[in-house]
């Protein structure tokens, strides 16, 4: 008889934020501290960005393709942004969380919602930038938007950032070491103090980011 038994089971983080307060980037710099990090890849219907990778940042599919998705049931979540369908493959959680691996799954917040209610176990974490000037400096600073789609950006970023409280760690992107060890400690399971939801100067820091952003 084998004494081997089966891999434990892997541990999902939802990192959810609005459009411009760095959260890709800092995925990016967390899976390489971590190897044993695995990246959860979505579907979007949107068009491959210049130095995107099918299969790497998303997979590109058609508004059909992406549509029978939904009515086959294949999806964990899907939500519409920006005129744009995204979505998760159930099959792809579900196989690499059994195999054993922490899985990151980088969304918006509609999705991680539906993924909370599909898996309640999972660790969801939602970064914000430091000040309504910053996150408008770093839309800008990507120079792929007119003023216009800009404008509609901070205040649906605004919107977004109403559902902080949701989540079970919020980060404050205000230097990027900083933010970067914060998650870090999430995923180590340390719990750091800078990152717990109820905090005084969090609240300040939401109203601020919240009122700006829905008049910008």
């Amino acid at each position: 008889m084998s004494t081997s038994s089966a891999p434990h089971r892997g541990r999902l983080f939802v990192i959810a934020a609005p459009s411009g307060a760095g959260k890709t980037s800092l995925v990016r710099a967390l899976m390489e501290h971590d190897p044993s990090l695995r990246f959860s890849i979505s579907y979007t219907t949107r068009q491959k960005r210049p130095n995107e990778v099918d299969g790497r940042d998303y997979f590109f599919v058609a508004n059909e393709a992406f549509a029978a998705m939904v009515e086959g049931g294949e999806l964990l979540e899907h939500a519409r942004v920006f005129d744009n369908f995204y979505g998760t493959s159930r099959r792809q959680v579900e196989d690499s969380l059994r195999a054993g691996q922490d899985l990151i799954l980088e969304i918006d917040w509609q999705g991680a919602q539906q993924i909370r209610r599909a898996m309640p176990e999972c660790i969801s974490i939602f970064i914000l930038p430091p000040s309504r000037a910053e996150l408008e400096r770093r839309l800008r600073n990507r120079a792929t938007d007119t003023d216009e789609v800009i404008r509609r950006r901070l205040r649906d970023a605004a919107a977004d950032m109403t559902h902080w409280h949701e989540f079970d760690y919020v980060v404050v992107n205000d230097d990027f070491e900083r933010a970067l060890e914060d998650l870090r400690g999430i995923v180590r399971g340390a719990q750091p103090e800078r990152a717990v939801v109820d905090r005084a100067d969090l609240r300040d820091l939401v109203a601020e980011l919240t009122e700006a952003g829905v008049g910008g």
